[in-house]
């Protein structure tokens, strides 16, 4: 198994239509239709990551800026911010496309979770990532406290244990103090 991996090795872009049975009533894609593509682009990626089969463990707060039309194309591009043991954090940005007049607008982004597991469904171990560009090193620097947060909420954390969440609040306090 390769050691490290960069984030562009794991990039996966994908362009849909928004058709009729999409939507809802006003013509909007339907957001758990987006949450579907969201997971299904966003797994490719962290299979192109780990080589292995992946399974979603957990979705950030996913919000909905901009509601694409009936007609629309929507691009979906993903790739793996941070391994970890087994997990791996893929970070996915939705834009919405009206073709004819010209007009693109970004309206989602979120963090995915994803676990690589084996034949058996037990979690296997990942390559780490090694990222490259300033917003990749961003991106991997944030994922550690991302990643404490949501183990917090999903109650497999205490927030004593978050070590890189209290260099947050130690920052906060140095601040408020002064």
């Amino acid at each position: 198994m390769t050691l490290e991996k960069t984030p562009k090795e794991s990039f996966v872009i994908s362009t849909e239509m928004v058709l009729p049975n999409d939507t809802n009533p006003l013509h909007n894609l339907m957001g758990g239709r987006l949450l579907h593509l969201m997971d299904v682009v966003a797994a490719i990626s962290a299979q192109k990551h780990s080589n292995r089969i992946v399974v979603t463990a957990s979705v950030d707060n996913v919000s909905f800026k901009h509601s694409p039309k009936l007609g629309d194309a929507i691009t979906l591009e993903a790739h793996v911010t941070r391994a970890f043991n087994s997990s791996m954090e893929v970070f996915i940005r939705v834009w919405s496309e009206n073709i004819p007049d010209g007009s693109k607008i970004e309206t989602n982004q979120a963090f995915f979770t994803f676990v690589a597991v084996d034949q058996s469904g037990r979690p296997i171990m990942v390559p780490k990532i090694k990222p490259e560009t300033n917003i990749e090193k961003k991106l991997y620097e944030e994922a550690l406290q991302r990643r404490e947060v949501r183990l917090m909420m999903a109650g497999r954390m205490k927030p004593k244990d978050a070590t890189s969440l209290h260099s947050i609040f130690e920052t906060i306090k140095e601040v408020k103090s002064e």
